[in-house]
């Protein structure tokens, strides 16, 4: 070892580098083969070939086994041992809990594996990309197709997991149609999505339901499930004008604030006018919807009535539909007012989850596209900030539960 360490300089480049990584493979494989055993010396109670009271069991012989970590696939000598066992057997087979039975991946490489196939990458092309790494580990198609199989594992607990435990403040709720390739052809699948806001401002992903449509018979199906799993104490809903959704809503929570998205109404607005008027009408509409409080944003839309009423009727009965629940993030506090205004923040995961799964190009079936979403968020490719005014939002929060007899005074102060 010496002698060939002394003679890396007449070594050329790619000669040195070879020698690096071999030296690295094959002093992680002495160092896993040492960690193995020393596990086992511990569940024995007596180091090998040592003798005396207390042990545990005994050894078993050995096998060959193939493991691969990050480094590449290494071929160790992995020990047997049987342990004693207070049983009607009185004995078992050990089992490392550091390389577990019929592990033959490291997590890190699995979690690159997953990570690739969720960033769009296909089977080749994780092939392609994860050769050098993982050093003449075979990496089939089938390996990547079970690897990343387990997801649904993952999701199908997710989806029926406790919310109990999650304090839920804001539900952000919208529906989108997800663009699949099923069976040689595409199909548009309406995916009902909520997102929740905690009170100390951080997001959560809640569900993601296959519904054949956004009516209220759906949408009442994903807020009562969202409910019976323990979303108790909602205090603002942010929705889009789907009238569905809204009964929903307000039939699962009688007592919740709904804030109408006020990008949706202007895109509403739109279709009642010419478009000649779209730029005019923009500028009397943000008059509202941007306005410092609650009194300047009534005297807007007040002036947008007068201006309108006459020439686009239509327009300012597409405002009234709206009606005040435009008009509720002025009763939260202003740092809030930027985040709650629109679904913009749910619209924006809903454009990266069509752009991730356009990458995959054809799915099994419209369950894996559910999972993907899910894993997109799971897995930390999607990430979130916490909403704007989350200091604030905490006590207000706290006071408006309050107020509507959610909670006591006494609860509170516990």
């Amino acid at each position: 070892m010496k002698n060939a360490i002394t003679g890396r300089s007449q070594m050329t480049r790619e000669e040195r580098q070879g020698f690096l990584e071999e030296e690295l493979r094959h002093r992680t494989r002495q160092w896993l083969v040492e960690m193995i055993n020393e596990e086992l010396d511990t569940a024995l109670g007596l180091s090998h070939h040592q003798r005396g009271e207390g042990r545990q069991g005994y050894r078993n012989g050995q096998r060959e086994r193939s493991f691969t970590t990050s480094g590449g696939k290494y071929e160790i000598t992995f020990p047997r041992a049987v342990l004693f066992e207070p049983d009607a057997s009185g004995k078992r087979e050990w089992n490392s809990r550091l390389i577990p039975r019929y592990a033959r991946r490291s997590e890190t490489v699995e979690q690159a594996i997953i990570n690739g196939y969720l960033c769009g990458t296909n089977t080749r092309k994780i092939k392609q990309a994860l050769s050098p790494l993982l050093a003449g580990a075979e990496l089939s198609k089938s390996t990547v197709s079970r690897i990343v199989g387990r997801l649904s594992e993952h999701f199908e607990v997710w989806r029926k997991r406790d919310l109990s435990a999650e304090d839920i403040a804001v539900l952000f709720l919208d529906g989108f149609n997800l663009k699949l390739r099923l069976m040689r052809k595409v199909e548009s699948i309406p995916v009902l999505s909520a997102i929740g806001v905690r009170p100390d401002g951080t997001k959560v992903l809640l569900s993601l339901e296959l519904r054949s449509s956004e009516s209220e018979a759906a949408w009442s199906a994903v807020t009562e499930d969202l409910a019976g799993r323990g979303v108790k104490m909602p205090i603002l809903a942010v929705i889009d004008g789907n009238g569905g959704l809204y009964n929903s809503v307000k039939s699962t929570w009688p007592w919740i604030d709904v804030q109408r998205c006020t990008k949706h109404k202007l895109e509403n607005l739109y279709t009642h006018c010419p478009r000649r008027h779209y730029e005019e009408v923009k500028a009397d509409y943000h008059a509202i919807v941007y306005a410092e409080s609650r009194k300047q944003a009534q005297g807007a839309y007040r002036r947008f009535e007068k201006k309108w009423a006459k020439s686009c009727p239509g327009l300012v009965k597409s405002l009234h539909e709206g009606g005040e629940e435009l008009l509720t993030f002025f009763s939260y506090p202003k740092q809030m007012r930027r985040s709650i205004r629109t679904t913009n923040f749910i619209e924006s995961i809903n454009k990266e989850f069509r752009r991730r799964v356009k990458t995959q190009g054809s799915l099994p079936n419209s369950d894996a596209g559910l999972k993907l979403l899910y894993a997109l968020f799971a897995f930390g490719l999607i990430k979130t900030n916490r909403i704007c005014g989350c200091r604030e939002l905490g006590p207000f929060v706290a006071n408006r539960r309050e107020q509507l007899g959610l909670i006591k005074k006494l609860d509170k102060a516990a």
